[in-house]
């Protein structure tokens, strides 16, 4: 199991770190905001088109800290890791399993991501029954739970992922009910990425992004290519396997996102909205998000594959090291994480 340290987060878009003996240093405009000790930093999240010094991308890339760049608007550009870790037998499975891969893979993704979107739709309705006043929350579980059914019965990718884009409709266009307050400023009609055209889309993309960073790094730390996946197409630069995986967890993001705007912990002046119609959330936004991220990570649940309980945080180690026993042949089928 992977220790799971601290996760640092670079926004202001001057910034530029660089190393000084055992300690990373931050620069703005050349002047010196921080310095902190380099073993207390875990992986780099870097919202600067500056970036880093040579010495510390080295320092990185011999002790196994990632750094991820990520553009200031959130979208991901690449990351740095260093030697891969692992078995190159283990890859050598990856390879030769994923090349023809078993559409139960997809097919038990895409059902853990739909019964993981029914809980938040539960949960929601138990704490405020008043939402399926119309039943037209109801209507939407029932729909999921009849994908969860029909996509054991599709044998190919394309018609598998033509389910979940029918289902990911019919959820998005319920979402904006599950959004109590600040309905004036917030609310979505529609799932929109590149760009995100409202503030709700915006925050989603934003933890999306961050997500698909933490798997890929956690793919990474157990020997796994995180570019070669089973469900999304391979693409250069894209990390399909942590794309795939993140599937399973999306409405974590999800659920945060509807808890910064129902408790009023985020508001319409935490975003920036451009002459393209783009919206993205301002330097201060992100700062809230992610502290509530850090936060959220740190709350335990109880794993329901092991029955052990974890924090969240190291939730995509377990589910890598499980991928990772998948491939070996030490389990018969990989375990997604359903909420319950």
């Amino acid at each position: 199991m992977k220790k799971l340290l601290n996760s640092l987060y670079i926004l202001d878009e001057t910034a530029w770190l660089t190393l000084d003996g055992e300690n990373i240093v931050c620069k703005c405009e050349d002047k010196e905001k921080f310095r902190l000790p380099f073993v207390n930093i875990g992986d780099i999240y870097c919202f600067s088109y500056l970036g880093c010094s040579p010495a510390l991308i080295g320092k990185c890339a011999d002790t196994g800290v990632k750094i991820s760049f990520i553009s200031p608007s959130g979208k991901y550009l690449a990351s740095v890791c260093g030697k891969t870790k692992g078995n190159i037998f283990l890859r050598k499975a990856q390879f030769e399993q994923l090349a023809k891969p078993d559409i139960l893979l997809a097919q038990n993704t895409v059902a853990a991501k739909l019964s993981n979107t029914r809980f938040l739709i539960r949960r929601s309705m138990r704490d405020n029954p008043q939402l399926d006043s119309d039943g037209e929350l109801s209507r939407c579980i029932e729909y999921l739970e009849g994908g969860m059914e029909h996509v054991y019965e599709m044998n190919d990718t394309e018609t598998i992922m033509g389910l979940e884009g029918s289902c990911a409709k019919s959820y998005f266009n319920i979402f904006d009910k599950l959004i109590l307050h600040q309905k004036d400023d917030f609310y979505v009609t529609a799932r929109t990425k590149r760009p995100p055209l409202d503030p709700v889309n915006a925050v989603l993309s934003f933890l999306y992004t961050i997500m698909t960073s933490w798997y890929a790094s956690a793919l990474e730390s157990v020997g796994l290519d995180s570019c070669y996946g089973f469900y999304h197409a391979l693409r250069s630069g894209r990390s399909s396997l942590a794309c795939d995986l993140v599937e399973e967890v999306r409405c974590i993001a999800e659920r945060l996102t509807l808890t910064l705007i129902n408790l009023k912990k985020i508001n319409i002046c935490d975003f920036e909205k451009q002459e393209s119609g783009a919206v993205y959330l301002t330097k201060e936004g992100k700062k809230k998000v992610l502290s509530a991220w850090q936060e959220k990570k740190r709350t335990s649940i109880v794993h329901p594959y092991l029955n052990e309980k974890i924090t969240l945080g190291i939730l995509p180690f377990v589910q890598s090291n499980l991928l990772a026993k998948y491939f070996r042949g030490e389990i018969e089928e990989y375990p997604c994480f359903i909420m319950k």
